[in-house]
């Protein structure tokens, strides 16, 4: 490896420890009142609580389209922060974003990343109103409310805006969850993409060992000009310079969890439809696990089918795992391991064909994952 590449392996080595360090820095709790004058069964007025994950990756590509040659990239990301409950209804999140790379920020876009490889600055900071245990309303940047597969979003993406959520309990054992909100994307390069989002979620025997939930949700994006002169259409249609569709995206989802023994089984099946475009406008996914590597000492496998068209989804927003975001189809395997109830491990295999193409493109990752 080259002297550029050795100085961002070692930063990200050393961002590894750090991490390392950080949960026995904070304590996990403090009260905004002295322990002995409060009573024994008085609840704290507020608490301070820390908290965050730390992501370590190597991925190595082959097979790109144009004659591109194949390469490998080591990267880091720490994201760490505090939950402060600074009123018995009120709740504010603050957390900073460090990363490192062995790849330089320009290298971004043509690798269809989400993040910048080497960057620093606010992942989070959101105030959040508990109306009721049931209900609440949020403002700030923070991750995406609704529950999307990758086929859709990217969870790493921290949009900001206004959104409320809603449970109504229907029976014992079954919930209706309800999400809607109004947001600015906040992609890479001053973006003023803006998106209106709702989702209604059925959720069947909740917590029982055989469950299942289904979900219907509406994704609608505005204020787009920006992302494709940035160069961030990707496999979207572009003409002039501009999107050649809208992006008004309705997506149904099935979900269903079993368990066989000790082994969780989990099936999901993703379709969506764009109505605002007039072309190679559906997508689907399904994915398969077998496992649950966030118990110490646990696997999982698991295996992914992903077919989206052109203009299914908007590519600059779905799941950078994968390195064609529309106009392909591919498959997703994987295995995971749970070291303990902090660090993981996981080594993922993707085989992608972009429309057009004849010769596959092939991606492998090995993801080390800690969260506290």
């Amino acid at each position: 490896m080259n002297a550029y590449c050795n100085l961002p392996l070692r930063a990200i080595l050393g961002l590894a420890a750090l991490a390392c360090t950080l949960p026995g820095l904070a304590p996990a709790q403090e009260t905004g009142t002295d322990a002995i004058l409060a009573g024994t069964d008085e609840q704290p007025s507020h608490t301070i609580s820390f908290g965050g994950d730390l992501w370590l990756g190597h991925d190595r590509v082959s097979g790109l389209p144009n004659g591109r040659d194949d390469f490998d990239r080591t990267r880091g990301r720490l994201r760490y922060g505090l939950t402060w409950l600074f009123a018995p209804s009120w709740e504010f999140v603050g957390s900073a974003r460090l990363a490192l790379g062995s790849d330089d920020n320009a290298d971004n876009r043509r690798n269809n990343d989400n993040e910048r490889s080497n960057d620093f600055g606010v992942d989070q900071v959101l105030v959040r109103w508990r109306a009721s245990e049931n209900a609440s309303l949020q403002f700030g940047k923070a991750p995406l409310p609704l529950d999307l597969s990758p086929m859709l979003w990217d969870p790493d993406l921290r949009p900001g805006g206004i959104a409320f959520e809603r449970s109504i309990a229907l029976g014992d054992f079954d919930r209706l969850h309800l999400v809607a909100g109004y947001f600015a994307g906040l992609h890479l390069y001053s973006d003023d993409s803006r998106i209106g989002a709702a989702q209604v979620s059925w959720n069947w025997r909740e917590g029982a060992p055989l469950r299942a939930n289904a979900s219907l949700s509406w994704l609608a994006f505005s204020n787009l000009d920006v992302l494709a002169r940035q160069g961030l259409g990707r496999t979207n249609a572009i003409a002039a310079g501009a999107y050649r569709s809208d992006y008004r995206l309705l997506d149904l989802q099935f979900g269903g969890h079993a368990e066989l023994g000790n082994w969780p089984i989990d099936l999901r099946i993703d379709l969506v439809r764009n109505f605002g475009a007039d072309f190679a406008r559906d997508g689907g996914r399904i994915s398969l696990s077998a496992g649950d590597h966030r118990q110490p000492g646990g696997l999982e496998f698991g295996l992914a089918l992903h077919r989206i068209q052109r203009e299914a989804v908007l590519a600059a927003f779905n799941s950078d795992d994968w390195w064609f975001h529309s106009n392909m189809r591919g498959q997703l395997a994987w295995i995971a391991y749970g070291i303990d109830r902090t660090w993981s491990l996981r080594l993922s295999g993707f085989r992608e064909l972009r429309d057009g193409l004849s010769e596959h493109t092939h991606r492998i990752r090995f993801d080390v994952n800690a969260g506290w």
